[in-house]
């Protein structure tokens, strides 16, 4: 960037392209929505038979075309945005610096180098002082910088005396003007190349392949642009994110943006606008569905077992939200990522404009998987459809927001001593900013919200109640298939015990894990609850054989009678504290089904940890967990305490 061409640019004229790049993926996108919901949804009432699948396929190519043109164009938008911004202010430097030369005489070179006149007067021969040319200093150390190494950047340079020399001129009073003049252009000229140079690298990598196949290769060049001119717009855009902020003062960042700095914020920042808390659902929802796909481009690139894993996940959820099943509430994803263990966050019903509000946490062995993806999903979409029952304003949201520990249920409760609270306690943290999120962005003015943990997802909510203030917003706790939750009574989650709720199946052997003295061997209850299990077992050899014994066999000797414990332990007291279930623990429980016994039936060793809110298998406890979120927990079907 030389000082002709700085001096001759017009921002204003990088500004109207991208407005003219905008437009254009504005269309684009019009154009994909009419397609997806317009002319295929036609298409499949009208026409069935091999001509209409084709004409269904072409479609989905359609469709791709025109969501890649909208992500390309507007990322060609957010660059020229960019760098018309940057660029203006190096710009109006120069421009200042060129008119101050101009005002005071001083001749002013291509390269930049000001010239002065003479002036002041020689002290020793009383002569005046003489004028010359200053280079200017670029405040950088490389040989790019013509006021330390000289203009040709052969060495040290003192203007008009040779290297290193007394400078002549210092005592005319010209000649320290001119050096600032001098030193402002070169500060101009050095930056305005860095983001000329930035934005070049970026906008370079915005070129598609010939033809009209938009697949995964498609989309992983596509994730790769996103990030080049996210990171040659970082000054422009990314460094003004709230990242450390509260969600309210988020929140408040982005409804005073301008449309035009939403959209570029969208535009090349969908991973970070996608999940952020304190973002309006139905922004973090356009973000990720745009992230998604360029999320699944970067993993098809990658050829390893948790990449691919991943993708099998977000393929599933992708598909899931191409395809919405209009017998359920609609889906928003609110959140989705690949650290640590996979991130997902999907709301059935806007979260916004419910007036009930659930997010369910899951637990052990829990990652962004296919089975994620069918499974936790579908329940916090039965909750969402059972709950919308009693209230039509409910929407339920399942929240993967911590890697939760990799161990199966069904290998939990024989390997229970390797397992801490680090990661509930590191989850906690996020769970409660995403509430306060949620709570923040909610437009009601007294929304009824409810955190909902199963398994060691119940710990993480237990752990992120007993901070602080509690949970941002929560009414309600639900506690389901619970390992126990660090709190020894109930009025510790900061909601009143009257509003903490368990569900306990008695077949279900993760709520009735040993205590760490019993799992260790420090009492009879371990030997006590093995031999009931061995009773329970019938006899029975093959995996019931191998089940029952150690850990195992005092979790099924507990559901055979729990009662079998030491004397000198305390029969409430289970792996992560008080079972949430028992009387001391002081919650409210409500009926679930038993559940299938471990092996026994047929299903393995914990068939009955998942069935909670499916209202197929367990009706009584899908329904009272949908009249809990939905605001009527006064009509839930209450159980006995252990």
């Amino acid at each position: 960037m030389d000082l002709k061409t700085l001096k001759a640019l017009s921002p204003s004229e990088y500004a109207e392209a991208a407005d003219g790049y905008r437009a254009v993926s504005d269309m684009a996108d019009l154009a994909r929505d009419r397609v997806d919901k317009q002319i295929t949804s036609a298409l499949q009432k009208a026409n069935e038979g091999e001509a209409a699948d084709a004409a269904q396929k072409q479609l989905r190519k359609l469709s791709e075309n025109f969501h890649y043109t909208q992500v390309e164009c507007g990322l060609i938008s957010g660059a020229l945005n960019g760098f018309s911004t940057e660029i203006s202010a190096p710009r109006r430097r120069l421009i200042e610096a060129l008119e101050d030369a101009t005002a005071l005489g001083y001749p002013v070179s291509a390269k930049g180098d000001v010239t002065f006149p003479a002036g002041g007067k020689n002290e020793l021969t009383g002569d005046q002082i003489p004028g010359g040319t200053v280079v200017g200093n670029n405040g950088m150390l490389g040989s790019s910088n013509r006021g330390i190494h000289g203009p040709d950047g052969s060495g040290l340079y003192t203007p008009g005396s040779g290297h290193g020399d007394i400078n002549p001129h210092r005592a005319n009073p010209h000649s320290a003007k001119a050096q600032d003049i001098a030193d402002r252009i070169a500060h101009a000229l050095r930056e305005a190349g860095e983001i000329d140079q930035r934005y070049q690298q970026a906008l370079s990598k915005l070129t598609a392949a010939p033809g009209l196949t938009v697949d995964a290769k498609t989309w992983s060049d596509a994730a790769a642009d996103t990030k080049a001119v996210g990171i040659a717009a970082a000054h422009y855009l990314k460094d003004e994110i709230p990242f450390d902020a509260s969600p309210a003062a988020r929140k408040h960042w982005w409804d005073h943006l301008t449309q035009e700095q939403r959209e570029e914020y969208l535009a090349l920042y969908p991973d970070v606008i996608g999940n952020l808390d304190g973002i309006p659902a139905t922004v973090r929802d356009e973000a990720n569905r745009e992230n998604i796909q360029l999320l699944i481009g970067k993993l098809s690139e990658q050829d390893d077992e948790k990449s691919r894993t991943m993708l099998d996940g977000l393929k599933s959820i992708d598909h899931q939200l191409r395809h919405p099943d209009p017998k359920f509430p609609p889906m928003y994803l609110l959140g989705i990522g690949d650290e640590g263990s996979g991130r997902a966050i999907v709301s059935y019903g806007n979260p916004d404009t419910s007036r009930n509000v659930s997010a369910y946490v899951p637990g052990l062995g829990t990652s962004l998987d296919s089975d994620f993806a069918k499974n936790d999903l579908k329940r916090a979409r039965d909750t969402a459809s059972e709950a919308q029952f009693y209230d039509p304003s409910s929407a339920s949201i399942v929240w993967l927001g911590y890697d939760a520990p990799q161990l199966p249920a069904s290998e939990f409760v024989d390997n229970a001593d390797v397992m801490s609270m680090d990661h509930a306690k590191a989850g906690s943290t996020s769970y409660n900013q995403f509430m306060a999120g949620i709570s923040t962005t909610n437009e009601n003015d007294d929304p009824h919200i409810t955190a909902i943990g199963h398994s060691y997802g119940s710990l993480t909510v237990g752990q992120a109640a007993q901070r602080e203030g509690g949970i941002p917003g929560a009414d309600d706790i639900i506690l389901v298939g619970s390992p126990g939750t660090g709190a020894q009574h109930a009025t510790d989650l900061n909601v009143g015990k009257d509003h903490v709720f368990v569900g306990a199946a008695d077949n279900d052997p993760v709520t009735k894990l040993p205590n760490h003295n019993e799992a260790s061997g420090m009492g009879s209850g371990a030997a006590g609850g093995a031999s009931a299990g061995l009773v329970l077992g019938l006899g029975m050899g093959g995996p019931v054989g191998g089940f029952v014994g150690g850990v195992s066999g005092a979790v099924l000797g507990g559901i055979a009678g729990h009662e079998a414990q030491d004397a000198q332990t305390d029969p409430d007291e289970i792996w992560f504290g008080t079972d949430p279930a028992s009387k001391d623990f002081g919650a409210r429980r409500f009926q679930v089904d038993d559940g299938p016994r471990p092996f026994i039936d047929g299903q393995g060793p914990t068939p009955a940890h998942s069935n909670y809110f499916n209202p197929e298998k367990d009706k009584v406890s899908a329904n009272n967990i949908a009249l809990i979120v939905s605001g009527n927990s006064d009509e839930i079907q209450l159980e006995r305490p252990r």
